[in-house]
């Protein structure tokens, strides 16, 4: 299938550039999209090609545009529990959680990585959209002593199966260390970061969160100078291995019209602590319901469908439309079609024949589990 064309976009003052805009012009970066209102890379060369950089060596990625939210203040824990349904009472000092966001009708506002680097100092790392603004509108009425604002803190991830090898040469051996979403606050040279073994890769990595962003082209090549010897390559977030991985893209995948019912983030909702959090009656009273809508893992027929899809594309049972694909990308390891599709609950059996509609026409489609390919978390 021909990939659908995809214009190209203005740089402009109006949008904010990251730390290491330069540095991955320098590197070859090819395009851009606007996320968080910051410009982030979207290719420097093929999704395949970076893909295979990341399953077999070690990348990098620039991902300033997760904007990060501070919230500090007497009672910063009590109001991040506030925001999310996860219950955060075993959140000590040096870890992150990945949680859910919620409104009060229990719809997903975002979905985050939040990060504890003290006892009343919280960072919150979100997807695309205004978490900010939302974050302090609901303090306004909260009662809580809280203060939140944008730090000056940009991520750099180094993701892939040889990142252990270069967060060792850059920081010692203390990085291999670090358990699966524990984080240090810690310098390299005289630049001031966080490093967390966190990341959006489905592979083992980490984040380099940097705390100046004056200093982002020397932390960008310090990085490169450590990883060559790895064959580091610079990418940008590959859809293939989230596909591959279920790790779920907010604004597709996850949307303001979801709950974490729907998307099967049961887990990061915890209906019965005495915390009270927005959209808790809500939630409630979805789970005694029950969803109407799932988010299944499919295997799509057809010739590989290059660069994903663009648009939701309209799923069929029969002639009924009963949802749309969210994310689709075409699996290399698997040689096959696979992705998301949001359905009615009564279609998201495993083993449902469905199809869909694609741009080169009509395609089978088939329920099936997910992940396609376990993530991988330890050293």
């Amino acid at each position: 299938m021909a990939q659908e064309f995809t214009p190209l976009i203005t740089i402009g003052p109006r949008v904010r550039k990251s730390p290491f805009f330069e540095a991955t012009r320098r590197y070859g970066v090819k395009s851009f999209t606007i996320y968080n209102h910051m410009y982030m890379p979207t290719s420097y060369s093929t999704p395949e090609n970076e893909y295979w950089s990341l399953v077999n060596d070690v990348t990098l990625w620039d991902v300033s545009s997760e904007r990060q939210i501070e919230i500090t203040g007497p009672d910063a824990a009590r109001f991040v529990q506030y925001l999310t349904p996860r219950n955060l009472s075993k959140c000590r000092v040096g870890r992150c959680l990945y949680v859910v966001l919620c409104g009060e009708d229990g719809g997903i506002i975002n979905d985050a990585v939040l990060l504890r680097l003290a006892e009343n100092q919280f960072w919150l790392s979100p997807g695309d959209g205004d978490v900010l603004l939302w974050a302090q509108g609901a303090a306004i009425h909260s009662g809580m002593r809280v203060a939140i604002a944008e730090p000056d803190v940009s991520p750099l991830q180094l993701q892939g199966p040889k990142s252990p090898d270069v967060a060792k040469a850059l920081f010692g051996d203390w990085a291999l260390d670090l358990a699966y979403y524990e984080l240090r606050e810690t310098r390299l040279g005289d630049i001031p970061v966080v490093l967390a073994r966190t990341g959006w890769s489905g592979e083992i990595g980490f984040e380099i969160y940097l705390r100046d962003g004056q200093r982002g082209d020397e932390l960008w090549e310090l990085v490169m100078a450590a990883g060559k010897p790895y064959n580091i390559a610079p990418i940008t977030p590959s859809a293939i291995r989230s596909v591959e991985g279920r790790i779920l893209s907010h604004g597709s995948d996850i949307t303001r019209n979801d709950n974490p019912f729907t998307v099967g983030l049961d887990r990061l909702v915890d209906l019965d602590q005495e915390a009270d959090f927005i959209g808790k009656q809500a939630l409630k009273r979805i789970q005694q319901e029950g969803v109407k809508r799932r988010l299944v893992a499919v295997e799509i027929g057809g010739e590989p469908i290059a660069g994903g899809n663009q648009h939701f594309w309209p799923v069929y049972a029969g002639d009924d439309v009963v949802g749309h694909v969210t994310r689709c990308v075409y699996s290399p390891r698997l040689d096959k079609n696979i992705g998301f599709a949001n359905v009615s609950a009564d279609q998201a059996g495993f083993g449902t024949e469905l199809s869909l509609d694609a741009p080169d026409g009509r395609r089978a489609a088939k329920v099936v589990p997910a992940p396609f390919i376990e993530s991988k978390k330890k050293i």
